[in-house]
C-alpha cells in the first residue's frame, strides 16, 4: 500500500515539474548564423564549440548574458517557405555573442545549434526558450 501511494505521490510531483518547466519558457524567434564564431563578444578569441548563440538585447542586458545556457526549443514556422521546419529536438547552447540591433532573432544560433532543432532552410523560426541553471553543462 505504501509503494503505491509513493508511486502516486511521483507521479503527482513529476507532473508539477513538468508543469513549471513548460509555463517558464518563454516565447521568441530564433534565426542562425555561419562560422568564423570567433572572435566573440563575450569571450574574444577562446573557442566555445558549436553549441553557442548570440543574444539580441532582449536578453542581452549589458554583457550579463554571457555564459549563461538556454534550452531552445522550435515549436513553428515564421513564414510560409518550409511550414513545418521543426525537427522536434530541443538543444542547449551558451551564449557567447551579441546580436546587435537589427537582429531578426531574440536568439541568434550557430548553423549547428539551429540545424539541430530546425530545417536551415526556414532561416528563422518560432521558439520557446528558458534559461538553465549555472550547474547544467553542455
Amino acid at each position: 500500500m505504501a509503494m503505491v501511494k509513493m508511486s502516486g505521490v511521483l507521479m503527482v510531483v513529476s507532473l508539477v515539474v513538468g508543469l513549471v518547466s513548460v509555463v517558464s519558457a518563454i516565447s521568441g524567434t530564433a534565426t542562425y548564423y555561419t562560422p568564423p564564431y570567433v572572435p566573440s563578444s563575450c569571450y574574444g578569441y577562446q573557442n566555445n564549440g558549436v553549441m553557442i548563440a548570440a543574444a539580441s538585447d532582449a536578453i542581452w542586458n549589458n554583457r550579463a548574458a554571457c555564459g549563461r545556457r538556454y534550452r531552445v526549443t522550435c515549436v513553428g514556422a515564421t513564414n510560409q517557405g518550409v511550414p513545418q521546419p521543426c525537427r522536434g529536438n530541443g538543444v542547449i547552447v551558451k551564449i557567447v555573442d551579441y546580436c546587435p540591433p537589427g537582429c531578426a532573432g531574440t536568439i541568434d544560433l550557430s548553423q549547428e545549434a539551429f540545424a539541430m532543432i530546425a530545417d536551415p532552410n526556414a532561416g528563422k523560426i518560432r521558439i520557446e526558450y528558458n534559461q538553465l541553471s549555472l550547474s547544467i553543462s553542455c
